[in-house]
């Protein structure tokens, strides 16, 4: 008894220490005249917080050069001489650069817009004879079946945002859409998801990411035009998938909360009012003191928890602590979702994020930083970059969706 006493003590004091470290930030806040961004809406910004402009064309450069140095990778290549969409370079990429070039006024897409669509086309029109992108028995049980799914969504997303562009939906997409519902699931506790990757590298390919997939399937809906959503042949796909995000939707970070939300800004009507507000009110309440997000405070959740999780919860597979400043990746992404989802341009704390955003890139060569939430990686070389061309992609989503409005 004395024993189980001393531990429940312990766990305690362990729950109040992290929630103490968790809430510093937000007692700091309502302490400081003119940095609390949540208690009144009539806050502006700090006056320590010049303006700046942002580097559009350093940053059409530097994605380039990343899509372009993930395509030819040989750890990315795949049969039939096609390679590997990656969450972290090719699918942000895809969605951000026709933004940019729309912003810089080009003729057309870049070569590495091209090569990647053509990639997309290719691997979706030799589905039946194509390898998946892991095999079982080069990275385990299960990877084969994973790889279908998470590939056919990511497939999905990447030609139908590319559709969207021009109002038309193509015959690859059509195709592309009808081997995502034949991968999607029909039983077990992720019924109307799909098997996702597995590899414990959050925030893409680990426990929690089936519904980051699911979300991105929503997306891919919504931006699909000639009101594809509406297709009779596609309703119970689209209920069981419904289903899922809505039965799922209390056990899940915040960071995939913000997924959903992007997801219901791109499909009219699919999210409620008031899971809407719910989740922009959550999102803001964890902006940081100096306008931005951090993903750590964005991608925890209670699921799995455990005595021996909770005293590793701030700590990356590798031992190295978790960097809590606020990052491009995290700003980015919740910046950008909250303007698509109705969040007035004049809100302060929206403000304040495009700010951040402004004042935060590498002008010189064109990116926004990001962190892995896994291990601590060198920041300069090519797979250290990966979550920077996360993080570019969507601060140039967040700012060129600024400009234009």
């Amino acid at each position: 008894m004395k024993a189980k006493m001393r531990q429940t003590i312990l766990l305690v004091a362990l729950l109040t220490a992290g929630f103490a470290t968790a809430c510093s930030d937000t007692e700091t806040r309502a302490l400081t005249p003119g940095l609390d961004t949540t208690a009144s809406p009539n806050l502006k910004p700090s006056r320590n917080e010049p303006k700046a402009s942002w580097n559009q064309r350093a940053a059409a450069a530097y994605l380039d050069q990343r899509e372009e140095w993930w395509m030819g990778w040989p750890q990315a290549e795949r049969d039939h001489h096609t390679f590997c969409v990656s969450c972290h370079t090719a699918v942000p990429y895809a969605l951000s650069r026709p933004e940019l070039r729309v912003a810089l006024a080009e003729a057309g897409p870049s070569s590495a817009e091209r090569k990647l669509i053509e990639d997309v086309k290719e691997r979706v029109r030799l589905w039946n004879e194509i390898g998946p992108f892991y095999t079982d028995e080069g990275y385990g049980v299960h990877k084969a079946t994973e790889s279908r799914g998470t590939e056919a969504v990511l497939n999905a997303l990447i030609l139908s945002s590319y559709d969207s562009q021009n109002g038309r939906l193509s015959d690859e997409t059509r195709a592309a859409f009808n081997i995502m519902w034949a991968q999607q699931l029909t039983n077990g506790s992720n019924k109307g998801a799909w098997p996702w990757l597995q590899f414990d590298l959050k925030p893409w390919e680990a426990n929690e990411s089936p519904y980051f997939g699911a979300t991105l399937a929503a997306a891919a809906v919504g931006l699909a035009p000639q009101n594809y959503r509406a297709a009779p042949e596609i309703q119970a796909n689209l209920k069981t998938l419904e289903n899922y995000l809505d039965r799922e939707y209390r056990a899940q970070s915040t960071v995939n909360r913000v997924l959903l939300l992007y997801a219901g800004a791109k499909w009219p009507g699919f999210l409620a009012p008031e899971r809407r507000q719910s989740i922009v009110k959550e999102v803001l309440s964890k902006q940081r003191e100096d306008g931005g997000w951090s993903l750590p405070s964005l991608a925890g959740t209670w699921r799995g928890w455990s005595l021996a999780s909770f005293l590793t919860t701030w700590k990356r597979t590798d031992g190295t602590p978790e960097e809590t400043q606020s990052d491009g990746y995290a700003t980015g992404l919740v910046t950008y979702t909250l303007e698509l989802s109705g969040v007035s341009p004049e809100n302060v704390q929206l403000q304040r994020g495009l700010s951040w955003l402004e004042r935060n890139q590498n002008r010189q060569e064109g990116f926004w930083t990001g962190y892995s939430l896994n291990k601590r990686r060198e920041p300069s070389s090519n797979v250290g970059r990966f979550m920077s061309d996360a993080a570019t992609a969507y601060a140039v989503l967040a700012l060129t969706e600024s400009n234009r409005n």
